[in-house]
């Protein structure tokens, strides 16, 4: 059996395309409003994102830091404020080197988190484990909840 084609398939003007309304929202949902700012001053591009739970014992402060070593990293806790800083640097180029996509961000970075005045800042632990931060920050024992029993009078 032969198939004939009767017409020639429809190919949309340019104009036409461009206004395509799920190739619309695609490029909608892929924009980025801060991709053409300029942040390689003194932050830098890369600021990652922290994850910060309360516990009864201490607080917990996860980031995750794919391609920061520990030398390039470094954590200052002053009464009760936690600064968490560091750099990712570029990847090197050669001569010769055609980069076609660069869209992994480097530079420094600096988060300051204040917490509440009754941590134990002397007892805090910090682990930096797969590139994911975790960092323990203890509670006074004198402000973390006990238990109180009731006696039969």
């Amino acid at each position: 059996m032969t198939i004939l084609r009767t017409r020639e398939p429809q190919v949309l003007p340019v104009a036409a395309a461009s206004l395509e309304p799920f190739r619309l929202m695609r490029d909608f949902l892929r924009w980025d409003p801060l991709r053409d700012l300029d942040l390689s001053g003194p932050m830098g591009a890369f600021m990652p994102s922290f994850d910060v739970k309360e516990g009864p014992d201490a607080y917990e402060l996860k980031a995750d830091l794919p391609g920061i070593h520990e030398k390039d990293l470094e954590i200052n806790m002053e009464g009760s404020r936690l600064t968490v800083s560091g750099k990712r640097e570029a990847e090197a180029t050669k001569e010769g080197d055609r980069w076609h996509l660069t869209e992994r961000s480097q530079g420094t970075f600096s988060r300051t988190f204040t917490l509440p005045e009754e941590v134990d800042s002397d007892k805090v632990v910090a682990e930096l484990r797969n590139g994911v931060l975790t960092l323990m920050v203890p509670k006074r024992p004198e402000v973390r909840p006990k238990k109180i029993s009731v006696s039969l009078g």
